[in-house]
């Protein structure tokens, strides 16, 4: 019977740029996949949101999630089958990390920083629903209208002092020509 070893990988997965909108279902999706299969992430973050160097699947920008994880080598299959099958991720890279230390890659972790990330981000958008919706009472309805209705009249006797203004400057003008 053969020895079942247990490696470590670094992967870097490649989200759209509308993750960005909710980076909380990126990375639950990644961590979902992960396991899976049975893989112990050992840290995991988001490392970037950038302009690609050329467009994949029609995608400019993206955003990209670093992990960290030991897996059994005969579940790595599985494990790319499952990534390659996913509609929401548009590239994955899985590297084995056997030149890095495990206090190399804790020091890596970013689940924290990526929650908070998240939380503020939530909080931007309840911020801007907010202020985009406005509600008012039938008092303060029943005002505007009133003082919209006041400003009709003046308006309209604005411009009619306008057109007399208008007259008398042609009489006036009249005059002085022909004199």
């Amino acid at each position: 019977m053969s020895e079942i070893t247990i490696n470590t990988y670094e992967a870097m997965f490649l989200f759209p740029q509308s993750a960005t909108a909710n980076l909380g279902e990126a990375s639950d999706h990644v961590l979902a996949h992960l396991e899976k299969v049975g893989a112990e992430v050992m840290a995991f973050r988001k490392w970037d949101d950038r302009r690609l160097a050329f467009p994949i699947k029609g995608n400019t920008r993206g955003v990209f999630f670093l992990g960290y994880f030991k897996l059994s080598g005969d579940k790595m299959a599985s494990l790319e089958r499952n990534l390659l099958l996913s509609e929401d991720l548009v590239r994955f890279l899985i590297t084995r990390a056997d030149h890095l230390s495990v206090e190399q890659i804790e020091e890596t972790e970013g689940r924290t920083d990526l929650a908070e990330e998240i939380k503020l981000r939530g909080e931007q958008k309840t911020d801007e629903a907010a202020s985009s919706v406005r509600v008012t009472t039938k008092s303060e309805r029943e005002t505007t209208e009133a003082t919209d209705e006041e400003a009709k009249p003046a308006a309209e006797t604005e411009t009619e002092a306008t057109e007399e203004d208008l007259a008398e400057s042609a009489t006036e003008t009249e005059e002085t020509t022909a004199s």
